[in-house]
Parts: structure tokens; C-alpha cells; sequence
């Protein structure tokens, strides 16, 4: 009390409670002091527009210790309205005012329009050190319909970097921005979601389920973003595609939405643009080696031959009259890249090694471009054609020089002969040593395959299946491990599961296993069983009333989902109610003139 009779008094002292505003006249001439009233606190009220929506309880508590003691330093700003005034500027200081227990409040009452109001509460908050993220983004979002970010920046006193990405974060649908409001998901990752349309951002918001996860995220947008410094194409191309024009001044590319990413990376946000390009540079290319004659190489490996995405690139080829050979059938020299003193660093990063010991490994990493270099230059006389090498992943290519292997017993021939399908004699000592190895490695995978097989049938040949006790740790790990690595595919794997099995690098399938075991917990099993539930039902003319699975599985899910699985059920029941009304209507019908006829 005493403190507020001090406030009081020292601005009864200083401005008085009948003194003219600042643009009020005085002897003709404008005050050069704003008015300061001291109000009743109780005639004061938020302004429900206000933008601020969070307040900080520590921070304002702090304030009102420090305002019951010192008193309220620096003046709200309030309107007039019908009921007393309502607060422009200060809420957090009348906040604090109030749980400190004052009963009045200084005050400068000014004049302001309604967008007036806003703009002037915006910019205020905008200026805070402890500002929300989301809500900054609304805010400076509201100001681009009078302002440019460039203008915005200066206003703020910010970068226009800064402005453009918080223009961009306003975009995230509120599903993700509570995830920012809560700390869980960082601005950047935030920002990189906001990228996309909407509808998008809800499919990804729904296939989280309702729990947060990073590292989720981040795979799902890199899956959905693309880096244009590795697209296969040339970026300012306006004829690849008509409609979707060059990707240098696409909406859709980040770099022309701010720099996002900084460094002014640009990056591609339309998923299916840019897959329809790298498709039509794919068929660009396989038409001008048909024109040309030259001989197109996919880079597959025999063993990948199966896999959809090469199965696809090999049936375009084969579609537009081009013979496919693989890597496997061909000799192919490529054009050595000269190393430097970075990429030697880069390359051996791993290893602590000296600058003496990386220049050693430069000169022998030069001495090997050099021998490959002129073995290039060279080709042609040798026998190589000229071909393009495309790279299955990335739809990449490349000149390379090609020639197509021959069997007819000479040493090159020998040379170029997989390892495997040599003779010892027709390889050197090293390369014996690895045959050598090899053979010793598959030795033991047979003798592993015949000893875990007989394990099996032993067992099988005993009464295990009928053993009465509960099933142990051990087997409630084989079996959560069975079920996921024969049930669960692989996108599944990293949605559902990520790090079932923790850290894996550098451990044997015993280690995995003995490390799996010791971390188990029963929620892992009930976890995959749920999940399989799930997998396993059956759709087409299969459905819950006449399919044991199905109709199990309608049942359990009635503990879970009562509520949702009735609003399905009214809605399907609603229908049909109205559809068998209209049926009996026009079996009722036909029934009268069925009669008529038979009278």
C-alpha cells in the first residue's frame, strides 16, 4: 500500500491528472509530455484481439514481486471504450499489477483506429525477446497486407531471412504448430513441414498417430523434398515439362520463398514434378542413344535386376527398341576424376592421419588418375565404343566407354571372367587368397545351415509344442523377432518400429539378438501383435460378418474404439436403412402389378 501511495503521489507530482495529451493544444502550442493517468485497475480490460496469447507465469510472478516493491515503471497504453479503457500495450504489465494486488495503474490513454490498434500491438510484440514462434509467424503474416518482408525486417529489425521463414512457418497447419509451441519440434524442422500444401501436411500430421517423433518427420519431408543441386536436369529448362516450366523460377522451389535453407539452397517441394521430370530426362535420353546409335548402360548390378524401380527403367529401354545389357556383361572404363588435397581429406576423415601421411596418399591417389587417364584416352584404340552410363538412383549420367565381353580363351578374356568362375590357376596369389577365404566363408555357411537344421527337427520331434509352462523370455524374444522380421515390411519397419533392435553397426546376429534380449519388455510383443492385427485382415469379398479373422478382429477393436466403430456403423446403418425403405416402396410396386396381371 505503501508503495502504491508513492506511485500515485509522484505522478499526481510529475503529469497530473488534468494535464492535455500530446496532441492536444495549450496556449497554442502541442504538449511535448504525453498525458499519464493513473486508473482504476478494474477499469481496465484485455483486448481480446490482442495477438500475444501466451503468457509466462514464472516470468510474470517475478514482475509482480518487483512491482509490489518498485511500482509500475513505465506506463500501460489503453483506449477509451464503452466500459472504461481497453489495454494497447502492456498487458503483461497489468498482468503483473493485478497478481501483485494494485488497485490502480498509470496509464497513456491515446486515440487509435481499429487496423491502427493491431498493427501497433503486432509490432510491440514482435519486439519481445521471449515471443511464441507460431504466434510471431501469425503476426508478421497479418503485417505483409501493408508491408513487404524487406519493409517488415526494418520494422522489426530483423533479417529479411528471418521475416520470409517466419512468413513460411504461418503456413504449418495447427496439428504441427502445437508440436512448436510445445518444444518437441524445432523451428527448422517446422519450417521444412510448412513447405508443403496443406493436405499434404495432414497426411504426414495423421501418420504420426498423435506422437511426435523428429526423426519421423525429417524422413518423411526428405522423402517429399528433393536437393535441385543433384537433379539430372537442367534446371532452367522451360520445355522439359511445359506446364510445370524451369525450376529456377518455380513457386515451388525454395530458394524462391526466401532462403529457407540457407546459402540459397534450392529445393524442390513438389513431389510429383519433379518425378514427372526425372521420367521425361529418362526418356530423352533413351531416344537420342536410339537416334544416335549409342549404347545406354544402366548402372544394375545382376543381383538388383528384380528390384520395381530397375525393372521399370529396363522395360522403358527394351519398350523403344533398345537391347539392355548390365554392367555384369561389360567392360566399362569411366572417366578418372583427378584427385585433390580436400578430397583425400574427405576420404580418409576417419583416420587420424598426419599431413605428411595424406600428401603420401595423394601422390599414389595421382599416380593411379594418371594410369586411368591414359588407359581413357585410349579406349577407342582398344576396341571401346563410346556409351552413356545412367545411374538407376538419382537419373544421373554419364559418358563412359564401353566394350562388350568375349569368351574365346584369351588372357584378357580370363581377366575380365568374374572371379568366382576362375580357376585357381588362371588367377594370381592375391587373388587366390581371396578364393581361398571365400571358399572357407562358404563352408561354414553350409555347415551352419546343416547344424541349425537338424537343431529344428530334433525339436520337432519332440513334445515341445505341448510343454505346459509360460512361455519364457527367450521365447517371447524369437517369436517378437520372427514376427517382425517375416510380417513387418520394410517402409513399416521405419514408421512403426524404428530402433527395435538398437544400435546394430559392427555386431553379429548372436550380439543382436543377446542385446534385443536383455533390453525386452512385453510391450515389444504386444506391440507387433497389434500391429498385425491390423496387417492381416482381409478386404475384397471378405468382411467382418463372414470372415473368422475379420469378425475377431471387429470384435477387439470394440474395447478401443466403441465410440468411432458406432459412428461408422450409424452411418452404414442410416443408408441402408434408407435404401431398403426405397426397395420395399418398389417391391410393393411390382407386387400391385404383378396382381393386376394375374386378375
Amino acid at each position: 500500500m505503501e508503495a502504491q501511495t508513492k506511485q500515485r503521489a509522484a505522478h499526481k507530482r510529475n503529469s497530473g491528472q488534468t494535464t492535455k495529451g500530446r496532441n492536444s493544444k495549450r496556449d497554442g502550442k502541442v504538449d511535448a509530455v504525453p498525458q499519464i493517468w493513473m486508473l482504476d485497475i478494474e477499469s481496465v480490460s484485455p483486448d481480446p484481439g490482442q495477438p500475444r496469447k501466451t503468457f509466462d507465469e514464472k516470468s510474470l510472478q517475478q514482475l509482480a514481486q518487483s512491482i509490489a516493491e518498485h511500482g509500475v515503471l513505465q506506463p500501460i497504453t489503453v483506449r477509451k471504450s464503452d466500459d472504461g479503457y481497453v489495454i494497447v500495450m502492456g498487458e503483461r504489465r497489468y498482468r503483473a499489477s493485478k497478481l501483485a494486488g494494485l488497485k490502480t495503474i498509470p496509464a497513456m490513454v491515446r486515440a487509435y483506429g481499429d487496423k491502427e490498434i493491431l498493427e501497433v500491438q503486432i509490432i510491440e510484440n514482435l519486439q519481445r525477446k521471449d515471443v511464441e514462434p507460431t504466434e510471431e509467424a501469425e503476426a508478421i503474416a497479418y503485417l505483409t497486407d501493408r508491408y513487404s518482408p524487406e519493409d517488415i525486417a526494418k520494422r522489426l529489425g530483423r533479417t529479411e531471412n528471418f521475416v520470409r521463414q517466419r512468413l513460411k512457418l504461418a503456413g504449418l497447419i495447427e496439428g504441427f504448430k502445437a508440436f512448436v509451441r510445445s518444444g518437441e519440434m524445432t523451428i527448422g524442422l517446422g519450417t521444412a513441414v510448412a513447405l508443403f500444401e496443406p493436405e499434404e501436411q495432414q497426411m504426414l500430421l495423421e501418420s504420426l498417430e498423435g506422437e511426435f517423433s523428429a526423426h519421423r518427420v525429417k524422413r518423411m519431408v526428405d522423402g517429399h523434398t528433393f536437393d535441385l543441386a543433384n537433379a539430372p536436369f537442367d534446371l532452367s529448362d522451360r520445355t522439359l515439362l511445359p506446364k510445370a516450366g524451369a525450376c529456377t523460377v518455380c513457386p515451388f522451389n525454395a530458394a524462391n520463398q526466401g532462403n529457407l535453407f540457407g546459402n540459397g539452397k534450392m529445393v524442390c517441394t513438389k513431389t510429383a514434378c519433379f518425378v514427372n521430370k526425372k521420367a521425361k530426362t529418362l526418356m530423352n535420353l533413351i531416344k537420342d542413344c536410339k537416334k544416335t546409335g549409342t549404347l545406354l548402360v544402366p548402372k544394375i548390378s545382376r543381383y538388383w535386376m528384380d528390384e520395381e524401380r530397375n525393372q521399370l527403367i529396363m522395360a522403358q529401354m527394351e519398350k523403344q527398341g533398345l537391347k539392355v545389357q548390365l554392367p555384369d556383361e561389360l567392360n566399362i572404363i569411366e572417366k578418372p576424376i583427378k584427385p585433390t588435397l580436400e578430397s583425400i581429406k574427405e576420404a580418409y576423415s576417419h583416420c587420424d592421419y598426419s599431413d605428411e601421411e595424406l600428401k603420401e596418399e595423394l601422390d599414389e591417389a595421382l599416380k593411379s588418375y594418371e594410369e586411368d587417364k591414359e588407359l581413357y584416352d585410349g579406349a577407342v584404340d582398344k576396341g571401346f565404343q563410346k556409351g552413356i552410363q545412367f545411374h538407376t538412383d538419382s537419373y544421373r549420367s554419364e559418358e563412359i566407354f564401353v566394350k562388350v565381353r568375349e569368351s574365346n580363351g584369351s588372357e584378357g578374356d580370363v581377366r575380365s571372367t568374374p572371379l568366382e568362375k576362375r580357376k585357381m590357376s588362371e588367377c594370381t596369389p592375391e587373388e587366390q587368397i581371396i578364393k581361398i577365404n571365400a571358399r572357407e566363408d562358404r563352408k561354414k555357411q553350409i555347415e551352419h545351415n546343416r547344424q541349425f537344421k537338424e537343431v529344428v527337427e530334433m525339436v520337432r520331434g519332440t513334445d515341445y509344442i505341448n510343454t505346459k509352462e509360460e512361455l519364457s523370455v527367450d521365447e517371447m524374444v524369437a517369436f517378437s523377432i520372427s514376427l517382425y522380421e517375416n510380417n513387418v515390411g520394410y517402409y513399416n519397419q521405419l514408421d512403426h518400429f524404428p530402433g527395435f533392435f538398437g544400435d546394430m553397426a559392427d555386431k553379429t546376429r548372436e550380439e543382436i539378438v543377446a542385446q534385443f534380449r536383455k533390453t525386452f519388455k512385453k510391450e515389444t510383443l504386444n506391440k507387433l501383435v497389434r500391429f498385425l492385427l491390423t496387417q492381416q485382415v482381409h478386404f475384397g469379398e471378405s468382411n467382418h460378418v463372414n470372415d473368422l479373422t475379420n469378425s475377431s478382429f471387429y470384435t477387439a477393436m470394440q474395447e478401443y474404439h466403441k465410440d468411432g466403430i458406432a459412428d461408422i456403423e450409424k452411418s452404414y446403418a442410416k443408408a441402408r436403412k434408407k435404401r431398403e425403405k426405397r426397395l420395399k416402396e418398389r417391391v410393393k410396386v411390382l407386387e400391385q402389378q404383378a396382381k393386376t396381371i394375374k386378375d
